[in-house]
C-alpha cells in the first residue's frame, strides 16, 4: 500500500471542504443580490412617495399644441404619458367641454363633472 496515498477519510474531509467553501460563496453571493434587491425596493419606495399625485383632470392635444382632442379623468388608462396630455382643473375640463371638446367615452368625464349641454 502506497502511504503518499490520501486515505478515504481523508478525501471525505476534504471533500466536505470544498463543498463547505463553495456554499459559503453562493450564500454569500445570494446575500449581495438581496441586499441590491432591497436597495433598489428602497430607492422605488422613495421614488413613488415624492412623485407628485396625478391631474384629477386632463386634457389631451393633437399634434398642433392649440388642437384639442379629448377631455379625461385623470385616472383614465388610455391617458398617454406624454407631452401631449396635460392636466387641468376642474373648471378648465368643464370649459373644454363647455368649447366642445369631447369627452373620453372610457372614462366619461362629462358625467363625472355633472357637465349637461
Amino acid at each position: 500500500m502506497n502511504d503518499s496515498a490520501p486515505s478515504k477519510l481523508d478525501l471525505l474531509h476534504f471533500a466536505r471542504r470544498v463543498v463547505v467553501q463553495q456554499a459559503t460563496a453562493a450564500i454569500a453571493q445570494i446575500d449581495a443580490w438581496i441586499a441590491q434587491e432591497e436597495a433598489r425596493e428602497v430607492r422605488q419606495q422613495q421614488a413613488d412617495e415624492m412623485r407628485p399625485p396625478p391631474p384629477e383632470w386632463v386634457v389631451e392635444r393633437g399634434l398642433q399644441k392649440t388642437n384639442l382632442v379629448a377631455v379625461h379623468a385623470g385616472d383614465c388608462w388610455t391617458v398617454r404619458k406624454s407631452s401631449r396630455c396635460i392636466g387641468v382643473s376642474q373648471a378648465q375640463a368643464i370649459d373644454a367641454l363647455r368649447q366642445q371638446v369631447p369627452a373620453c367615452w372610457h372614462c366619461r368625464p362629462d358625467t363625472e363633472l355633472g357637465f349637461l349641454e
